[in-house]
């Protein structure tokens, strides 16, 4: 059955129509691809290496959507071999509540190079005993979408201090720094440039009627993340769960979370909350999953399931 579904959204993702206009960057690859296919251009050069030779090359040997189901099933299969690694023979489970994100679906059909480079750099972390193989495939990540470095670093920052205490205080210190020093962070980030172009959005103003730009403190979403946070919290506080992958990755999330936070009022800010947003699914099902911990523990499994999921379906479906 497993196998089955992961079959399903695979090729559900990767055979959607592409001469659709409400998939954002679908249509804006679907161009360039088309564009280095017939010859009208005759390179490609972007800044991200690693999705520049996946377009150029497929461009040369295979059809529009070809690529776009190569695409998909580097997305789809990097969840199910996460899945596998972290939880074994529970892996549907855990396979569930990814695909269940509310970011899944944007992130395999709008914004595909940063799903792309988040799906490689998730895998990449569960590489707990391997950390040189761990950090060289989640730089590959980075070669998708520059914007993986932040949970990159953040992964590396770990080997050298990783008290789960300390970087839960600073996650909640972000939320008063926010609160009063209003667009303060979105200047101070924007005006280091990281040389990339996209870091304007931390400034440019609302130009594309986005959802989450300039509508003032998302206490909605911050809520949202927040449901990761307080899974950590109650059961490496609380209940002492005890599991150094997962004390590494509630550490990183906490970290890439809490740079979003800072600067939570900027446009398009749900590409920065997608850098620690793509890690949720794990973060909130993995103890679930791992140790028995609370009574009745796998009807409350299915509980927080079904409200993460319906979280997705209401903001997806209903209110789209």
């Amino acid at each position: 059955m497993g196998v089955f579904i992961v079959f399903i959204i695979l090729v559900y993702i990767g055979l959607r129509p592409l001469d659709k206009g409400y998939m954002g960057d679908t249509g804006a690859y679907l161009r360039v691809f088309n564009k280095l296919a017939d010859g009208s251009l005759s390179s490609f050069y972007d800044k991200e290496y690693g999705f520049m030779l996946l377009i150029k090359y497929s461009a040369l040997y295979l059809n529009a959507e070809f690529f776009f189901l190569i695409c998909a099933s580097i997305y789809v299969y990097l969840h199910y071999l996460v899945s596998k690694k972290i939880f074994k023979d529970y892996w549907y489970f855990g396979f569930i509540f990814l695909v269940s994100s509310f970011s899944f679906w944007a992130y395999g059909t709008n914004g595909i190079r940063n799903g792309l480079g988040a799906a490689i750099v998730l895998y990449a972390f569960t590489f707990e005993n391997k950390k040189t193989w761990a950090i060289a495939i989640a730089l590959i990540g980075t070669l998708f979408h520059k914007s993986m470095l932040l949970p990159v670093m953040a992964y590396i920052l770990t080997f050298f201090y990783n008290n789960r205490i300390s970087y839960l205080r600073l996650w909640l210190l972000c939320i008063p720094l926010s609160l009063i020093a209003g667009g303060s962070f979105e200047l101070i980030f924007a005006s280091l440039g990281f040389g990339d172009e996209r870091i304007s959005y931390l400034t440019d103003g609302n130009v594309n009627g986005d959802q989450f730009a300039y509508t003032g403190f998302r206490w909605d979403f911050l809520l949202y993340s927040a449901s990761a946070v307080y899974t950590g919290w109650y059961f490496i506080v609380k209940k002492n769960f005890e599991d150094k992958l997962y004390h590494r990755l509630f550490n990183v999330y906490l970290f890439s979370n809490a740079f979003w936070i800072l600067i939570i009022r900027a446009n398009f800010s749900n590409r920065f909350a997608y850098l620690s947003w793509f890690m949720m699914g794990v973060i909130i099902i993995y103890p679930f999953l791992k140790q028995q911990m609370i009574p009745n523990q796998t009807k409350k499994t299915a509980l927080v399931l079904f409200f993460y999921f319906m979280f997705t379906f209401i903001l997806n479906v209903i209110l789209a």
